[in-house]
């Protein structure tokens, strides 16, 4: 069987392309997140695996649950889904329709992890000297992490950068076992 992320992109590429056309780009990825996280619950997963649940049904199941109301581009896209046995594919989907969307807009997701909690002040700062690095523009995400004991971990798109005193305890013992 083909990686998700295989399955993902042309259903990714194609909502790209519709959204951009349309501009509604931003409205898109929410709708795409609300359908991935419906599709990942396990609970609508075992009910939309079920045999004797037809495709008409799982529409109005998902489209029944979903917060936001689909258009008629939304919902031609959920059929789609849901014909060719893709709705398993739907959070991969969605994280590449937001990667095509920052790309495009020369953004990326930064997720920054602390040990403890930042203020504005201090993130924005985090922020700046990231963007600066980096060259793009950061959404940030920050998340308390007390495991990390001091510092931050920084995740930009595949780029890592960690200095928590956790990781640097642990590279103290890599090194003192190692001898």
């Amino acid at each position: 069987m083909a990686e998700l992320s295989t399955i993902a992109r042309p259903y990714a590429q194609a909502l790209f392309e519709s959204a951009r056309t349309e501009g509604s780009l931003t409205g898109w990825v929410e709708i795409a997140d609300e359908l991935a996280t419906l599709a990942a619950h396990p609970q609508v997963a075992e009910v939309v695996a079920d045999p004797k649940v037809g495709a008409a049904q799982t529409f109005e199941l998902l489209s029944g649950l979903m917060q936001s109301k689909l258009s008629a581009n939304g919902a031609n896209f959920l059929h789609t889904l849901i014909d060719n046995g893709r709705l398993a594919a739907m959070p991969e989907i969605a994280h590449q329709l937001r990667a095509l969307k920052n790309a495009a807009e020369g953004v990326a997701d930064c997720l920054i992890e602390t040990a403890f909690p930042l203020n504005e002040v201090q993130v924005n700062e985090l922020v700046a000297a990231l963007a600066k690095r980096f060259g793009l523009k950061l959404k940030a995400e920050v998340k308390v992490d007390p495991e990390l004991i001091g510092g931050v971990r920084v995740a930009v798109g595949d780029h890592v950068m960690d200095t928590s005193v956790r990781t640097r305890l642990q590279a103290m013992k890599s090194a003192l076992t190692a001898a």
